[in-house]
């Protein structure tokens, strides 16, 4: 039997959050309906933050209203705090995430805190989402480097894994942030984190600044991972990452994997359709 591997489709959130030009509701809501369409089975639609600090996911709620929700399909948000995870799922939101770091000067930029202070805001959240029965992601930030630190010691992204392991995120995503892990570096970081959080409880989420995500992904796979982040037409990147690409395109990701035999249950020319789609928003949205 052909192994599985599995997308998880960050294109509406992380690639779309910091386009300039507001992007029509209709459009992301489009955007998820032929990504449900191409076979993906776990999509992050939107982010429940603060309209100040990201005026692109102000429409939320109205997003994930107007989505034809596929079924077994996950539609899942980014949640910074109870009161994002209140709307999330008022919503209808079938998971949610929470977004940490492992760099101390990463995490003040991007959420304004410390890497504890962060972990404590979480609290809330995840104990608010298991009397829901709502399952909680949590994402690592800056796996390997930082913007601002340079290489990031793997015992340190070791440490933030087990403490989210050990709140009750059902899955870690691993951020490489700004694209400029090595496989060698990779594969250090993945032997520490292994050592605090079983392999099946683990993501692998690549920015492709140097054009490494993919072999990053092969390293990852050798260490028994078998879910990736990426985004349709390679959108993404981090207002407080200086010199970040986009997250690895999905399409890229399909047809690496499907090479090396795994079944992704992905139809290739769908997705095609939908990144094409999704590279078009934010050609219209850089003009606009």
């Amino acid at each position: 039997m052909t192994e599985r591997a599995t997308l998880f489709e960050v294109g509406p959130r992380d690639g779309l959050q910091n386009e300039p030009g507001l992007i029509a509701t209709a459009d992301k809501i489009r955007l998820v309906d032929m990504l449900g369409d191409a076979g993906l089975t776990r999509i992050e639609v939107t982010s429940f933050v603060s309209p100040a600090w990201v005026p692109q996911m102000a429409d939320a709620a109205e997003v994930l209203a107007g989505i034809a929700r596929r079924p077994g399909v996950s539609y899942s948000a980014l949640t910074p705090n109870l009161k994002g995870f209140q709307r999330a799922e008022a919503a209808g939101a079938d998971a949610v995430a929470v977004f940490g770091a492992a760099s101390e000067s990463f995490s003040r930029k991007n959420i304004n805190c410390s890497i504890a202070e962060s972990l404590e805001r979480f609290g809330p959240v995840l104990d608010a989402a298991r009397a829901a029965g709502v399952p909680v992601r949590g994402y690592i930030s800056c796996v390997t480097d930082c913007p601002f630190e340079g290489h990031i010691a793997p015992a340190a992204v070791a440490q933030v894994a087990r403490e989210l392991l050990a709140m009750g995120c059902h899955e870690i995503s691993l951020g490489d942030t700004i694209g400029q892990g090595t496989p060698g570096r990779v594969d250090a970081m993945l032997s520490a984190v292994l050592e605090e959080v079983p392999v099946e409880r683990l993501a692998g989420h690549f920015h492709d600044t140097n054009g490494r995500a993919l072999d990053n992904i092969e390293v990852a796979l050798a260490r028994g991972l078998r879910v990736f982040d990426a985004a349709a037409g390679g959108l993404g990147g981090c207002p407080y990452a200086p010199g970040a690409a986009g997250n690895v395109a999905s399409e890229a990701v399909v047809a690496r994997l499907h090479a090396l035999g795994y079944d992704t249950g992905v139809d290739e020319g769908r997705l095609a359709l939908a990144a094409d789609f999704a590279r078009g928003l934010k050609t219209s949205a850089e003009v606009s």
